[in-house]
């Protein structure tokens, strides 16, 4: 095991992706972000994961992710392909890799979630977290702006007063500033987070994976607008015909407990 990573573990039909670098809240090196694409590709192309329902993204040691790891910056930062490089086909294709997952992603959000932690926070579907837990993005303080895709994903999850704030202000905030926005589902005491993340990806695991899959590509469809709304509709009754709706309805019917 190395002391920066991003690992993967099976939990029956639950996936866990947890953030590692010890020392530094699970800040994010360009290796993490590496690591990040890839378990996110992985749990999309895998045919082994076919069973695979939902996805819990934390933090080790009780913090989600205090931002990127601003010791490596001065090797790459100062010079505009290396930065570009970075922002686009490492940082960006780690976020597109995590909105692209079919399977729900249900962010464990313990402490630090600053910066980098904000945008793979938004990357996720629900958001749970600790009352103690702070929120924020202050690299105005660090002279560079975040990346345009990277805060249009974060205004989009967070709303505009609080990303302006962020961006703008160094701003920095609690967590039920954070839920009261409509960022996250639930504000939680701090030692039972783990436990109700887990929880809730249980809760979506027992559901109809055929739904969450195509709900989420409801979503993205929707948001994304013009011609990828227009072929939303045009293969939104697909399932008709589906084992899964099939046995969702009948087992309503029969007034028992469906197996999806």
């Amino acid at each position: 095991m190395t002391d920066r990573q991003v690992s993967l573990r099976r939990e029956g039909a639950v996936a866990v992706v947890t953030l590692s670098n010890p020392g530094r809240l699970n800040a994010m090196t360009r290796a993490m972000w590496r690591e990040l694409r890839a378990v996110f590709d992985g749990l999309r192309s895998d045919d082994g994961n076919a069973a695979l329902r939902c996805v819990v993204v934390r933090g080790e040691g009780g913090a989600f992710c205090a931002g990127g790891d601003i010791s490596e910056y001065p090797s790459f930062r100062f010079e505009e392909a290396g930065l570009r490089e970075f922002h686009e086909n490492e940082v960006w294709a780690a976020l597109q890799a995590m909105l692209d997952c079919p399977q729900p992603l249900v962010a464990q959000i313990e402490g630090a979630c600053m910066g980098a932690g904000v945008e793979i926070a938004s990357c996720c579907d629900i958001r749970l977290a600790g009352a103690s837990s702070k929120f924020g993005a202050p690299i105005a303080k660090l002279g560079f702006p975040m990346a345009p895709r990277e805060a249009a994903l974060v205004h989009g999850a967070i709303g505009d007063v609080l990303a302006r704030d962020m961006l703008l202000a160094a701003g920095v905030h609690g967590a039920q500033r954070l839920y009261d926005a409509g960022f996250l589902l639930h504000v939680l005491p701090d030692a039972e987070v783990p436990a109700a993340a887990q929880a809730h990806a249980a809760r979506i695991a027992a559901l109809s994976p055929q739904a969450a899959r195509l709900h989420k590509a409801t979503f993205t469809a929707l948001k994304a607008g013009g011609a990828a709304a227009q072929q939303l509709l045009a293969t939104a009754y697909d399932y008709a015909d589906s084992p899964e709706h099939r046995e969702g309805i009948d087992a309503f019917l029969a007034k028992r407990t469906p197996n999806f």
